[in-house]
């Protein structure tokens, strides 16, 4: 048996948090009866629950790790026909990404229908580290690196202090390569950081997203997530809280 809240989520309706906001309206029931209170405990298998009149889909949750390649949308759709995500893994669940990477950024993502742990690992208060690899124009000093790692004011106000990594430097081509481990998730958020600084990224790679990284994967192949990686994901995203 399992809080009502919690079966929602995980069926991929909604979050949890605004599962109780729905129980508390009054639009779900449980075989047939409307459910108002917080708590109630189901069985996910068994009872009938609906929501807002809609049955829930009973999926069994599924957890993957996509290479995505650039040029591609983070969506499970897109209106003006370029190539989502969920294209990359045919199954019958309805999956869908947790948070996103820009169209032109490459690398890790995970998708998912179990909407609790999405949430879980989004929440702006877990503090799960994201490394990215970026080529850039221009040579960064030695005290940008510096603002880098202790947060860059942007206009949705300064990021946290992030670990910053000069890889390599093209003296020639006048490129370097840097690599930045940050834990927040704002949109472009990578990109205008070195942007802020004077610095145009030409290209960008998540490599790592908490303990996972690309090992074994080519651009556009996946691979599913082992219940240890579920459970470890679920344990630091409540341990590591900022």
């Amino acid at each position: 048996m399992e809080r009502l809240q919690k079966v929602i989520a995980q069926a991929g309706v909604t979050s949890r948090r605004k599962a109780e906001q729905l129980i508390l309206e009054g639009k779900v029931s449980v075989n047939g009866k409307i459910v108002r209170e917080l708590g109630v405990k189901v069985n996910a298998n068994k009872d009938d629950i609906e929501v807002s009149g809609v049955p829930i889909d009973r999926e069994q949750p599924v957890y993957f790790l996509l290479y995505k390649p650039a040029g591609v949308i983070s969506s499970v759709s897109d209106d003006k026909g370029r190539k989502v995500v969920t294209d990359f893994i045919e199954v019958e669940e309805r999956i869908f990404p947790v948070g996103r990477l820009d169209y032109d950024t490459s690398g890790l993502i995970l998708l998912t229908n179990d909407g609790e742990f999405a949430n879980l690992l989004m929440h702006p208060k877990h503090t799960i580290d994201k490394v990215y690899v970026a080529k850039i124009k221009g040579v960064p000093t030695r005290e940008q690196l510096k603002l880098l790692k202790e947060g860059i004011r942007l206009e949705d106000g300064k990021t946290a202090p992030a670990k910053v990594k000069l890889l390599s430097v093209n003296k020639k081509n006048q490129t370097s390569i840097v690599q930045l481990t940050i834990h927040e998730g704002r949109n472009r958020q990578v990109r205008r950081m070195f942007e802020a600084l004077g610095y145009q990224v030409m290209k960008l790679k998540r490599e790592r997203y908490g303990f996972l990284d690309l090992t074994g994967l080519t651009p556009g192949e996946f691979r599913p997530l082992k219940p240890i990686e579920v459970k470890h994901f679920r344990e630091i995203a409540v341990t590591q809280k900022s």
